[in-house]
């Protein structure tokens, strides 16, 4: 059985169904991914990431940078830990079509964003926004003099700073969190950084 939600109800359910791998925060800065030597990240983050990574693909975003950092420890809803590794980009906005499927207990979750949206550009006042991934990105192409796919062959180019200015795309990862950042908001600030416009699918056995 296959149920479809409009796009009206899309920040609503999203946070419902995901709300264990998308956490939305406004007024903390995005070092607050809070590691410490003693502890995995992320934390301060009200839900922790399911076990089961939500499979992401975008076919064209646009970003002023992405760096990685590598072997960083996540804690998991069912008690475990994963190290992976943790992608932090600033000003962070889908051109095209955006796809998120998570498959986990039976149920598999698809929200499709057919054209722009957001997981972090610029908020009301016009300042950045920091959108954090932990997870695999198994590929990201950028057009430099020519196009440069995967994460490895980026980083070996570029080293730790990746400039997505020009944008990237075929964006391809499996990832266990999402948090999108307003760095600059104030303490009474409603900005929403994350805008999908799209619909979502719930399909059960």
């Amino acid at each position: 059985m296959t149920r479809r939600v409009p796009s009206g109800l899309l920040a609503v359910t999203t946070a419902l169904l995901l709300a264990v791998v998308t956490a939305l925060w406004s007024g903390q800065p995005s070092s607050a991914a809070g590691r410490t030597a003693a502890a995995p990240a992320p934390l301060g983050v009200p839900f922790l990431p399911a076990p089961d990574p939500l499979h992401v693909t975008i076919a064209s975003m646009v970003a002023v940078s992405m760096t990685v950092d590598k072997n960083v420890t996540i804690r998991l809803s069912d008690g475990t830990t994963r190290t992976t590794t943790q992608y932090t980009f600033t000003k962070l906005k889908i051109r095209s079509h955006m796809n998120v499927t998570q498959r986990a207990g039976g149920h598999t979750v698809t929200i499709d964003v057919p054209n722009e949206g957001s997981l972090g550009g610029y908020d009301s006042a016009g300042k950045p926004e920091t959108t954090t991934m932990w997870g695999n990105i198994t590929n990201v192409c950028v057009r430099v003099l020519v196009k440069i796919c995967g994460v490895q062959g980026l980083l070996d180019f570029f080293g730790s700073l990746i400039p997505l200015t020009a944008g990237a795309e075929d964006f391809v990862g499996d990832i266990y969190a999402i948090r999108t950042v307003d760095d600059h908001a104030a303490l009474d600030s409603t900005d929403n950084p994350v805008h999908l416009p799209g619909t979502i699918t719930v399909t059960v056995p």
